[in-house]
């Protein structure tokens, strides 16, 4: 199992090895202007010189991303949980629900910087909205594909909705909900990067999407791949945290079984 394991994470690092070393090569023997196409070793140099404002700016985009899922998980499996129960609201909102995830969020963006301001507010924002819907729809399908049966069986011993919820329902939906959370995570990140885009602000705490920003004006595009590089690395921690937490959810959702009583056995 642990040959297994380093085999998936080693093969991943070479592929990336080999393709850098490749990328290095190609620039060096093309002759290609950095500013149009910088090396990976001219990228790490640069990286290096503004680690201080980098650093500084992953924190920043890191903690938008963050806050904004925590948000959208909150009201995914609240608003989920509640659709889901009441079939009614599943026909009327459901289908709003997807529609408006279909809207794109820069066309949205704006309208929070009107609400909202510039700053960490509209970041926060546009990484909650794009980031609800997959849990929202992952609660809702999670819910509804609860085993008839199971539900019977609480209903003749008596429980109430809330019981059924919190040890039934919401334990039988948490495969599901992993699932939402981990597309969501990766969501979130996007929608950070696109909220500072809009809602750009400079100086010591400016974020990522601004650092992009103002080295793509400046012609710096090694700055630039260097900043990208790190939005990726903030979006593959999110990912791998959530990917952990969901591991041991699950994990804990198979090795134990509910009964109506609540107790597991």
């Amino acid at each position: 199992m642990k040959i297994r394991s380093i085999r998936t994470v080693i093969a991943p690092a070479v592929a990336v090895v080999i393709a850098l070393a490749a990328w290095e090569v190609a620039v060096a023997i093309t002759g290609v202007r950095a500013y149009l196409l910088p090396g990976p070793l001219e990228i790490a140099r640069t990286m290096w010189l503004n680690s201080a404002r980098l650093f500084d700016a992953s924190i920043q985009t890191a903690m938008a991303a963050t806050i904004g899922f925590v948000i959208a998980t909150g009201i995914g499996i609240v608003a989920g949980s509640v659709i889901a129960a009441v079939p009614v609201l599943r026909r009327a909102l459901y289908p709003l629900a997807t529609i408006l995830q279909m809207v794109p969020l820069v066309a949205v963006a704006p309208l929070l910087v009107i609400w909202l301001g510039f700053g960490l507010p509209t970041a926060i924002a546009a990484a909650t909205v794009v980031a609800i819907f997959p849990v929202l729809a992952a609660t809702i399908d999670g819910q509804v594909s609860v085993d008839p049966g199971l539900r019977e069986i609480f209903a003749l011993h008596g429980a109430s909705g809330w019981t059924r919820w919190s040890k039934l329902d919401l334990p039988a939906s948490i495969p599901n909900i992993v699932t939402g959370l981990r597309i969501s995570a990766g969501l979130a990140v996007i929608g950070a990067i696109v909220g500072e885009f809009v809602s750009g602000y400079g100086g010591d705490d400016a974020p990522l999407g601004i650092v992009v920003m103002s080295a793509m004006r400046e012609a710096r595009t090694d700055l630039v791949f260097g900043a990208v590089a790190l939005c990726a690395v903030v979006g593959f921690a999110l990912f791998g945290l959530v990917s952990f937490v969901g591991w041991v959810l699950v994990r804990r959702w198979h090795s134990s079984a509910v009964d109506p009583s609540g107790e597991k056995s």
